[in-house]
Formats: C-alpha cells, structure tokens, sequence
C-alpha cells in the first residue's frame, strides 16, 4: 500500500510516494513560491501530487503533510506559519481534501520527521524520543511511551521557541530571545557574514571549520552551545532516551554534536545525562516525507 508524504517547508516543499516500510519512489522537491501566496502553494502542492499520482500509476489511500508552524492535527487546521506570512487559521486539510479527493492527515513538520525517524530511523528502539530539526526554522517533535505528544492544544513540541535568555532579540514567532533566534540558519550566515567580511554558505562555514578555521570553529560552538541551553532543559523535563537532530544545519555533524554532548553532560542533571543519547537523524532528505506519510495511518 502507497501514501503520499507532502514536506512542506519555507524554502522547499517535497514531495513522495511512500510504501509500507518506509521506501520513498517518485520524488518532487519544488521551491515555495516567492512571497508564499497561499492560494498559489496550495495549487502547487495539489498539482504536483496529482503529478506523481499519475506518474506512479500506484493505488494511493491518501495523504498526509508535515508542515512548518502550530497546528490542529484533529481539525487539520493551520494556525500560522512562524516563517511563512499571510498563513492564519487556514482549514488546510479540508481544502485540500476537496481538491484532490483523498484522505488528508496535517501535522506539524517536525512531528512528522519525529514520527519516521521513531518508526524507520535513528529512534527504532526508544520509548521516549525527542527530535530537533535545525534550518530555517528550529522544531521539535516528542514521544512519550511510544506515542506522540501534541498537547493539550496540539501544538506541544515548540523548542525552537523556548526562551533561553531573559532579553535579546525578538523573534518572528513575536517572543523574545527565542532558541531559534540564534541557531536558525538566517542567523548563523547573518554571524559567518560579519566573521568574513562577505556572504557564505553553510556548507563553505562547515568546510572551512573542518579546516581548522578558527572563526568557523568557533561559530559552530556557539551554535552547539546556544542549542546546549534548550536541550539541558529538555533533557531535565523530559528525560528522553534520545535525542535526535536533523535538518539542514546537522549537516555539520560532529562540529555540532560534539561540543553539544560536552555542554549536555556537564550541565544537566547527573541521571538524565548518563541516560540519554544524542544522535544525528538517519532517514535525511526524506525523513519529512515519510514521517508525514505516517500521519495517513493514524486516526
């Protein structure tokens, strides 16, 4: 059996066939549209599946989509989109159910990636999981007991939006010195900028950091340590067995991960520092897609 998996970010939206055991065919990766005008992504989103629909010529028995903000994931309601304007209150699912006649499952983007990396990826074997995506927005996705936690509200999972000073900037979501605020990717280029007198590419800051370069090294810390800061609260509360990350930012990989476990395991508690593991995500480009194709299955 096929479901459609529909990874809707910022910058890009994916787009896949997806089977029963997590394998991904007939791949669309399309840049949002500019400005995001939300009758024109949602006709490019219900177009480019009937694409792949036909392209595949397999039964689908429906669709389920990750997207980048708050949701209702019962009523597959939008609330707003952090990095995305003029989204409010949208009743995704139902218009996109009436355009393309299938079952439409909606959650958050992050909760999707959450979901794939806990049944496909590098969460297979934990009871207690929380993920983190790193890029232009900063989420966060959480299993509690095997299942995944939304809230009392559906919209649990918000890390990128913990405070972790009492004052600094303001950020899109209107809080105020918010994680994502300084580990977003806008943010660390905005940093890499004024560092190199020029513009840069993470993957060049990642390059030029393995290299030895001391004011690429030392952006990467400071990213891992901001980071360190929500996740010592997480690892705190929740006591998770893992923590997972992924998204374009991870790609750094131990430029990240290292000096973050160090930070972890010297300021969190004694108990919930040993127990957890801290882990880059496994399932890559394609962990939206087939995290969102899990949301089809559930009801």
């Amino acid at each position: 059996m096929y479901a459609i998996g529909v990874d809707l970010g910022a910058t890009f939206v994916k787009i896949g066939l997806v089977d029963n055991k997590g394998k991904v065919y007939f791949r669309r990766k399309i840049e949002t549209p500019p400005g995001a005008d939300k009758t024109l992504l949602i006709d490019s989103i219900v177009n480019n599946v009937k694409d792949v629909i036909k392209e595949s010529g397999k039964q689908v028995y429906g669709i389920g989509i990750g997207v980048p903000g708050p949701v209702d994931s019962q009523k597959g309601i939008v609330h707003y989109f952090p990095n995305i304007k003029g989204w409010k209150e949208v009743p995704l699912k139902a218009i996109l159910e009436k355009k393309l006649g299938l079952r439409v499952m909606l959650d958050n983007d992050v909760n999707a990636m959450t979901l794939g990396e806990f049944v496909f990826g590098a969460g297979k074997e934990c009871d207690n999981l929380v993920c983190l995506t790193l890029g232009t927005g900063v989420g966060g996705g959480i299993i509690i007991d095997g299942k995944l936690y939304r809230g009392g509200s559906m919209t649990a999972g918000e890390i990128g939006h913990m405070p972790i000073n009492e004052t600094g900037p303001k950020c899109n979501c209107g809080g105020i010195a918010c994680l994502e605020r300084y580990v977003g990717n806008r943010y660390i280029l905005e940093r890499a900028k004024k560092a190199f007198g020029s513009n840069i590419t993470l993957e060049a800051l990642t390059s030029l950091a393995k290299s030895g370069n001391k004011k690429a090294v030392a952006i990467w810390t400071d990213v891992a340590e901001k980071l360190s800061v929500a996740l010592v609260e997480v690892v705190n509360l929740l006591n998770p067995d893992k923590i997972v990350i992924g998204g374009g930012i991870s790609k750094a990989g131990e430029l990240i991960l290292s000096p973050l476990k160090r930070q972890i395991r010297a300021r969190a508690m004694k108990d919930q520092a040993k127990h957890v593991k801290i882990a880059l995500a496994k399932l890559g480009a394609d962990a939206g897609i087939i995290g969102a194709s899990l949301l089809i299955k559930l009801k």
